[in-house]
C-alpha cells in the first residue's frame, strides 16, 4: 500500500502547491490552507511540511510574514530566504506586499 498522498487529497494539493512557490516568494500557512481547500487547515499545512521532506519548507511562513520556527532551524530558514532575496525588517519579518507568492495560475485540482 502506497503511503503517497492521492491527487484528490488536502496533503497533495498543499504540497503541490508548496512546491509551486517561486524562489525569492513566500506563503503563509493559512494561504496555503485555503488555496488547498481548507481555509482553516493551517496546521494541517504544518504536518504536510513536516512529513513531505522534498518540500521548499522554507518558503512558507506564519501570519504576517513571521519565521517562527525556534533556535538553529528559524535561523537557517532566514539565511534560505534572505539567500534567495527575500528582505526582513528590523523585528525578523518580511514584508508580504514585496514577496507574498500570490498563488499558481492555475489552482490545483480537487
Amino acid at each position: 500500500m502506497s503511503t503517497e498522498p492521492q491527487p484528490d487529497s488536502f496533503t497533495f494539493r498543499a504540497a503541490e502547491l508548496i512546491r509551486s512557490i517561486p524562489k525569492g516568494k513566500v506563503a503563509t500557512y493559512g494561504q496555503i490552507a485555503g488555496m488547498a481547500g481548507d481555509p482553516r487547515g493551517a496546521r494541517e499545512v504544518v504536518r504536510v511540511l513536516n512529513t513531505q521532506k522534498d518540500l521548499p519548507w522554507h518558503r512558507v511562513l506564519a501570519a504576517g510574514g513571521r519565521i517562527t520556527l525556534p533556535g538553529p532551524g528559524g535561523v537557517l530558514q532566514r539565511k534560505l530566504l534572505e539567500a534567495e532575496g527575500v528582505r526582513f525588517d528590523a523585528e525578523g519579518t518580511t514584508p508580504l506586499a514585496l514577496h507574498q507568492w500570490r498563488g499558481p495560475s492555475r489552482p490545483p485540482a480537487r
